[in-house]
């Protein structure tokens, strides 16, 4: 078909692309400093769409701006249902939620990572979401423990050598 016959999308059609970021269905605990994050993103969300506001006649801006009012709405909610945990109060004992947990694998390969909130997790930067299949075999666990971390590219066998929550209260 001809584009000459293709109608395009004016400013109230392209509104429609916008699709909401799902909410998760697991209860939202964060650390207290991915919470500060997100509301630190949260208030700079709210800046940009000030500024771009009175360009809204703009087809550009006013699809920015509603690019923006979802994840406005996305953050809020998530805001608004955030249980914040204080890893400061855990000691010892087990890991648990904010743990930053030191492994290894048969090879003697070492890995770091920290559990937190789904909304924290960047796995480049070694912090893990709590729901995560990783997480999920590490909490609850000791140092000296063995688990299995359940991957795509297949199970890897992983000794706890030691945990702490230090990492975690930054």
């Amino acid at each position: 078909m001809s584009r000459a016959f293709v109608k395009e999308q004016d400013g109230d059609q392209a509104d429609a692309d916008i699709i909401e970021r799902p909410q998760s269905m697991h209860p939202n605990y964060m650390t207290l400093h991915g919470l500060e994050e997100m509301k630190l993103r949260l208030e700079n969300l709210r800046q940009q769409h000030t500024i771009l506001k009175p360009q809204e006649d703009n087809l550009t801006a006013k699809s920015r701006i509603k690019m923006l009012e979802a994840d406005l709405r996305y953050l809020e909610k998530r805001i608004q249902c955030a249980i914040p945990v204080d890893t400061a109060t855990h000691t010892g004992g087990d890991i648990r939620f904010g743990a930053t947990v030191k492994l290894m694998d048969g090879e003697g390969t070492q890995y770091i990572f920290t559990i937190v909130g789904e909304d924290e997790a960047r796995a480049e930067a070694g912090s893990i979401s709590w729901v995560s299949p990783l997480a999920r075999a590490l909490l609850g666990k000791q140092a000296g423990d063995v688990v299995i971390w359940q991957r795509p590219a297949g199970d890897l066998e992983l000794e706890i050598l030691s945990f702490n929550y230090e990492l975690s209260k930054n």
